[in-house]
């Protein structure tokens, strides 16, 4: 029925345009040759009006015909813009072409200044008979905006897109806001309108104009504008009580594509500003297609997404692994309904299980392996230091080993920022994973896998039925001259025999199962209080996808031995995060969320190092990925520690903390040595605190 209604409706505007339309040529034809002769004061000749009144069927036939062709008795003029305006004028000037051509033709005599009045009262009188849909239009809208709370809104950015929402929130009666004030960094454009709408200055007006106007949404409409000026104004608008909407990319723009519709609300993400990563697809594409893949721990937050970037890049075969079946499933259902012709094997187990780990091994013979299993948990870690030690450190080395043994080509190895001068047993315990990786890439390098110790908790077939403290360990923990030819070096030939064994270093990632995020998100569903440890603990952030993304090219320039460290941009203090993630929630911190501090946890540093102090940086062809000098230790006497700590770790001992700080001499346990940097000053710490929010 509305339908019906609204054809008929449609088809009387239509007939009553015609009318008018006909009405104005006529009457327009008449005012301008009235209007030529009035000036000069005399009456309009007698043969000049006879002209107008015998062409005037044709006129107004010939005026219908354009308009017609030009669409303009089919388009909404309720939301009529400047291109219908330009539409218009070129109509008039066609008619009054064609009309010219008509007297000429038929040779009736005209002034040649009639035909400048006729285009003028023809241009004007259609635009008024178009464009008053448009008044009306906004009229109605106003009143009904009226008579309804509109919330206030400032739109951040006078540019094309800002122009775009500023149109559409005050013509669309579907939309509540009501723009108050705009703000724009450029200081030609302060004091000047748009739209009606005055601009008054830059973003360090934001604050100033949303309590001047009382403002309750605050929309940033820069899409061209980089990452890092996103952040430090939405860090701005967050200072105020408004909620923050922001427009997405400048492909919509593009695209044609921005209008209030595609505005967003802000996320955290938006808050970091990293700029866009840069990675080489195409090398990384070239990496793993057609390989071999197996990650393990591919269940995980980490994990998952390798296996959905690898899948993207046509792997002869991708197996996950990981001891949590649920996890595990999870991701198998995605990437089967995702990638149907994926040639996809999901196991259990645990790289703990050196008969398990090596079985996959022997079966499937992966040839690039992502070990991303370790326990990465801190607080629970220093509770349980023995486990740390078997899955990290010992799981690492078992996996690492059959990697080795079955001839992989390449082991990354996933690892974190904790390990760099760590306070915590999760952190030392990375940090021994990486010695295991650049000791298993020397011994490949040197071809003498026969000097490693065997570290199995069980009887196994594939190993001589090997134990902790059996005969052929000590054996093997009495030969160091054996191991002694063995060192740390970086050879460059990717074509050397052997497996290359790497590690990547990076700090928290947003989402993953260990970040705040999803614990302040927890507290903030359940009314708070959101607990932060301390006001001012810092900490790397990046997005999951990053991380990986930068992994997977990583990989592809390891020549074995590199602990490559991902540049994790500028640190965020972890307090400002979870106030700006009550505020993106719609509360207010301290008020409707309390945010209360818990202190320092068991091994928790304010900050993270990206980087031990004897390590240096090298350059890699992506400016995020960069690579640590090694640090030289005795390959020999690592190994032989690893043994022993193998069986503290099994015999679950009380003294494996005091075993791994002496194995890694940077670990200083939280009672030893106060936690943060220790080379330091406080007064050093809390300047650089500073400088990191006010960046």
């Amino acid at each position: 029925m509305k339908k019906t209604w609204g054809l008929q409706n449609s088809r009387s505007r239509m007939i009553a345009l015609f009318i008018v339309d006909i009405l104005s040529v006529i009457l327009d034809s008449y005012l301008a040759i009235i209007l030529r002769f009035k000036l000069d004061n005399i009456w309009v000749p007698e043969e000049y009006m006879s002209s107008v009144e015998h062409y005037m069927i044709i006129n107004v036939i010939t005026t219908v015909i354009i308009f017609l062709l030009l669409n303009l008795y089919n388009r909404v003029w309720s939301y009529a813009s400047l291109y219908e305006m330009l539409l218009i004028v070129c109509a008039a000037m066609l008619s009054t072409a064609f009309q010219a051509f008509g007297f000429s033709l038929l040779y009736l005599p005209i002034p040649r200044s009639y035909y400048f009045f006729y285009f003028i009262l023809l241009s004007i009188t259609t635009l008024i008979t178009r464009f008053s849909y448009r008044i009306l239009h906004t009229m109605q809208n106003g009143i009904k905006k009226s008579a309804k709370h509109s919330r206030n809104t400032i739109v951040i950015g006078a540019g094309e897109a800002g122009n775009m929402i500023i149109k559409e929130l005050k013509s669309s009666k579907y939309l509540n806001q009501k723009v108050v004030c705009v703000i724009d960094d450029n200081p030609f454009k302060k004091g000047k309108y748009i739209h009606g709408i005055r601009i008054v200055g830059g973003r360090d007006m934001i604050q100033e104009a949303a309590k001047k106007y009382d403002a309750e949404e605050i929309i940033l409409a820069i899409p061209s504008a980089g990452n890092k000026a996103t952040r430090d104004i939405l860090r701005i608008c967050n200072l105020t009580d408004c909620k923050l909407k922001i427009l997405p990319g400048m492909y919509q723009l593009i695209n044609d594509e921005v209008g209030v519709s595609n505005l967003r609300e802000v996320s955290i993400e938006d808050l970091l500003g990293r700029d866009t990563i840069n990675i080489d697809m195409e090398s990384v594409g070239q990496y793993v297609s057609n390989k071999r893949v197996l990650v393990t721990g591919g269940g995980g937050s980490i994990g998952s997404e390798l296996c959905r970037q690898i899948a993207a890049h046509n792997p002869k075969l991708l197996i996950i692994f990981d001891i949590y079946e649920n996890n595990a499933y999870d991701i198998e259902q995605e990437l089967r309904r995702k990638y149907k012709n994926l040639n996809l094997v999901v196991l259990i187990g645990s790289v703990r299980d050196s008969r398990r780990i090596n079985m996959v091994f022997e079966k499937y013979k992966p040839e690039i392996v992502y070990h991303a299993a370790p326990h990465k948990h801190v607080p629970l870690m220093e509770t349980s230091p023995n486990e740390s030690i078997k899955n990290n450190v010992i799981g690492t080395y078992k996996t690492a080993y059959a990697a080795l043994k079955h001839g992989a080509s390449r082991f990354i190895l996933i690892s974190t920022d904790k390990a760099v001068n760590p306070t915590n047993i999760m952190g030392a315990s990375k940090r021994l994973c990486e010695m295991v990786i650049q000791s298993m890439d020397a011994v490949s390098k040197a071809g003498r896998m026969d000097v490693l110790p065997l570290l199995h908790a069980h009887m196994d077939k594939y190993f001589e039925d090997q134990i902790p403290g059996d005969r052929t360990t000590a054996a093997m923990k009495s030969r160091p001259e054996e191991r002694s030819s063995v060192h740390i070096e970086s050879v460059k030939n990717k074509d050397r025999q052997g497996t290359q064994f790497v590690a990547v270093r990076f700090g928290n990632v947003l989402g993953s199962n260990g970040s705040v995020i999803p614990l302040f998100k927890k507290q903030i569903e359940a009314g708070g209080p959101v607990t932060v440890t301390h006001p001012d603990i810092v900490r790397y952030f990046m997005t999951i996808p990053e991380a990986v993304s930068l992994v997977l090219q990583a990989g592809t320039y390891a020549w074995g031995g590199e602990v490559f460290v991902l540049d994790m941009g500028e640190p965020v203090k972890i307090d400002s995060l979870a106030r700006n993630l009550i505020k993106l929630s719609g509360y207010e911190p301290d008020v409707e969320i309390p945010i209360v501090y818990s202190g320092l946890r068991p091994g928790e540093k304010l900050y993270e190092e990206k980087l031990m102090a004897e390590e240096g940086m090298k350059k890699t062809d992506n400016d995020l990925i960069h690579i640590g000098k090694p640090i030289p230790f005795d390959i020999s006497k690592f190994l032989g520690q690893l043994t022993e700590l193998a069986q503290a770790s099994y015999e679950n001992s009380p003294h494996i903390v005091e075993m791994v700080e002496e194995i890694v001499p940077t670990f200083h346990p939280v009672g030893n040595k106060p936690t943060g940097n220790e080379n330091m000053s406080v007064e050093e710490f809390q300047r650089e605190i500073h400088e990191t929010e006010h960046r």
